[in-house]
């Protein structure tokens, strides 16, 4: 049987991948899989609050993030149990979990075992490189797709980018998307209940400061029918934008004179960059007809609110994908957000509201409000979204890739090449690499 083994963070370590890394593994067919991950006190981050400190599969033996030892990779497949002719080691990348480029590369050479790495930060849209890419993706990609059996990306964009760059190892790049969650009891609450069960939530269970939850009761918020909530969850992350949540409430209360927009805003900080971040939200909120929840949502409470959400609005700073996204589709949420990247390509794909213009989405936003079917139209298409690439069928995806993988060589795409043991290129030699790949991209797009 094939077994996949992913390394990378897992919970309870605070982390958007360790919970893809899960999700995953909770789809996973039994004994199929494993995990490496990462000691518990020097990973760096938050613990999940109420979760446990240990998981059956789960081997928490890499000492940090900046430990690229084969060695320690090799005795955590050992005591997992991993066998030497059906596994794959799965790396979960990105460049704060694995922020040496060479040392990862050097890593995974001896490993003697078929490795893929899933990159869950990689750009299609930056102006650093003719196809999209940021030059420190394409320098790693230069020195690691030649020691790895494959790579999986989440977008067509980031396949378009990478084989742009690198044709010779388009056999090895991989789309599979990013999982989206279910939950069907969630999405057939009409939004009116789903209002009332979130109210219930924020009043009576959560750990909302008193005189808030006195201010949601007083106002009815989330009980009147002609309120209008446009709402964000996730982290308090500067790079969501937060603040223009409240900017486009203030928008569309000037589209709409005769309505009641309000803004709510649920999260929590999860680092003093946050805290930091949150305090001066807070402070310019002060007064204003919104609210700052700086509150977890359980996993159960994330996407009832975002039912519950007339439009769920994501304008980030900068995105590659987003779990948060997951969860809204799955929940039957109507998103509107920031045609940008990964983040973009999947909600036009799942039929909801984007644009690469603030003044041009507050008015698609405007749309929906007044037209319920338009709501209606959009959470029917991201649920279609949400059952084709589900948990179940990208775990699927997963294990069908490891199998082509395992099949005999002469099957599979080329072999590896010797690793030539250099570092990455001095600004002078990166100067020219530079010249070449730009100059390479202009004749490609002639031939084509």
């Amino acid at each position: 049987m094939t077994s996949i083994y992913f390394a990378g963070p897992y919970p309870p370590i605070m982390c958007g991948i360790g919970d893809y890394t899960e999700f995953l593994a909770r789809r996973s067919p039994a004994g199929s899989w494993g995990t490496l991950s990462f000691n518990l006190l020097n990973y760096g981050t938050p613990l999940t609050p109420g979760r446990g400190s240990e998981h059956a599969g789960v081997w928490y033996g890499i000492p940090d993030r900046h430990s690229y030892s084969p060695t320690v990779m090799l005795q955590g497949l050992e005591a997992l149990g991993a066998g030497q002719r059906n596994s794959v080691l799965w790396f979960q990348h990105e460049f704060g979990v694995w922020p040496d480029r060479l040392r990862f590369v050097e890593m995974i050479r001896p490993l003697g075992i078929p490795t893929v790495v899933t990159f869950h930060t990689l750009h299609f849209q930056s102006a650093e490189t003719p196809g999209g890419l940021r030059w420190e993706q394409y320098d790693f990609l230069r020195i690691l797709l030649p020691h790895v059996d494959a790579i999986t990306v989440f977008s067509e964009g980031v396949h378009r980018a990478v084989t742009a760059a690198f044709p010779e190892h388009t056999r090895k790049v991989h789309v599979i998307r990013h999982g989206i969650h279910s939950y069907p009891q969630v999405s057939r609450l009409s939004r009116k209940e789903a209002r009332e069960k979130l109210n219930d939530y924020l009043l009576y269970e959560s750990e909302v400061d008193l005189q808030t939850k006195e201010r949601l009761h007083r106002q009815r918020v989330l009980l009147d029918p002609k309120m209008v909530i446009i709402g964000q969850t996730g982290f308090l992350s500067p790079n969501k934008g937060s603040e223009l949540l409240f900017a486009v409430r203030d928008g569309l209360q000037r589209l709409l004179p005769d309505r009641q927009i309000v803004a709510m805003r649920i999260g929590k900080p999860r680092d003093q960059g946050q805290l930091d971040y949150a305090a001066r939200l807070q402070q310019s909120q002060q007064g204003k007809p919104g609210f700052l929840l700086r509150l977890l949502l359980p996993e159960g409470v994330l996407p009832l609110a975002q039912r519950a959400f007339d439009a769920n609005f994501n304008w980030p700073v900068e995105c590659t994908q987003s779990g948060v996204l997951a969860h809204a589709l799955g929940a039957g949420a109507v998103v509107a957000a920031r045609d940008l990247e990964g983040v973009g390509e999947a909600l036009k794909d799942a039929g909801g509201a984007t644009d690469t213009s603030l003044r041009r989405l507050m008015l698609k936003m405007r749309n929906i409000i007044l037209n319920p079917e338009i709501a209606e139209g959009i959470a029917e298409r991201a649920l279609r979204y949400a059952a084709e690439y589900s948990w179940e069928n990208q775990a699927r995806r997963h294990f069908e890739l490891a199998s082509r993988l395992l099949a005999p060589v002469s099957e599979r795409s080329a072999p590896r090449v010797p690793f030539e043991g250099h570092a990455l290129p001095m600004p002078a030699a990166r100067g020219l690499e530079r010249e070449r790949y730009a100059g390479s991209m202009v004749s490609r797009a002639r031939q084509a």
